[in-house]
């Protein structure tokens, strides 16, 4: 599909991309980028033949150049962006996998003053709590979500040729306005983390807790898993959605106060009537997606 395809920041996705590139054949040479800090993992990369060639010069990595995927943290947007402002090309078509998308607009338009047409935000929907290039895998995106957030202008066979790409990796490609996005993902996704995070670092505090994590359940250990996640990648995201993620937490404040009034009131029939609703409606959701072997595995 690319004679030439540039990943900017070689990790988990980045890497997971290059290596079902490969496998399925969508491009025929595939090339990293990073900074000089970047070049013990980029020799990493070419060495488990994840890339064929790395580069610490833009410049040098765009030559020849037809696709560039840009896979580092969303906070980072805007820097690579004027890196890459200089070279840019109407030849290629750049995509990125960053989990917000609006802060991807603002970048695009903060460096350029529009969005180029030939840039396509996506996100895959997929990852796992480990990092860099050694936890790269080529079956990631198999069977995983991904979306494309277009703007108007965005050229139609730059939006079609990332999504044969994402599809060409596994992928099952939805298309869907910038700000749902955001507000989907900071749903389903930022807010569970910032839930994960804030009982582990409750709990962890706390001066019992090597009882506490002695303990702790299987079912502890699968709500907090996505706690393990890279710090650094979730401040960025948190920050980057705040605004859709600060409601979430209003509301689920507001829900904690009904549980909590819920005790202390020893309303039995009121709690159970809630853990039931909630109990269903997970049940109807798992019931929707039963038989579709598309998952949502967002990390």
């Amino acid at each position: 599909m690319f004679d030439q395809l540039c990943i900017i920041g070689v990790g988990l996705i980045g890497g997971s991309i290059a290596r079902a590139a490969r496998l399925h054949g969508l491009s025929r040479h595939i090339v990293g980028y990073g900074r000089e800090q970047d070049s013990n993992n980029l020799r990493t990369a070419k060495r488990l033949q994840v890339i064929d060639d790395y580069y610490l010069d833009i410049e040098s990595a765009l030559k020849d150049t037809d696709c560039v995927v840009i896979a580092t943290p969303v906070g980072s947007m805007a820097g690579i962006l004027a890196l890459l402002k200089p070279f840019w090309t109407e030849k290629a078509i750049y995509t990125d996998v960053g989990s917000t998308k609006g802060s991807v607009i603002a970048a695009a338009r903060q460096v350029f003053g529009n969005v180029p047409d030939n840039l396509v935000p996506a996100h895959p929907i997929a990852g796992a709590e480990q990092s860099g290039v050694e936890a790269a895998v080529d079956d990631l995106f198999l069977n995983k979500r991904l979306i494309i957030t277009p703007v108007e202008n965005t050229r139609l066979d730059a939006l079609q040729k990332i999504q044969h790409f994402w599809e060409g990796l596994g992928s099952a490609v939805s298309i869907m306005e910038v700000n749902r996005h955001d507000a989907v993902l900071a749903a389903t996704s930022h807010l569970p983390h910032v839930l994960a995070y804030s009982l582990v670092d409750m709990l962890g505090r706390k001066d019992e807790q090597s009882e506490i994590f002695k303990y702790a359940a299987g079912g502890f250990r699968d709500f907090t898993r996505i706690a393990s996640s890279d710090p650094t990648m979730w401040l960025d995201i948190c920050t980057a959605n705040k605004n859709q993620i600060i409601p979430l937490i209003q509301q689920l404040k507001n829900e904690l106060d009904k549980i909590e009034q819920m005790l202390a009131n020893d309303d039995s029939r009121q709690l159970f009537e809630t853990f039931t609703y909630a109990r269903n409606a997970r049940q109807r959701f798992l019931d929707q997606f039963e038989g579709n072997n598309v998952e949502n595995n967002n990390i």
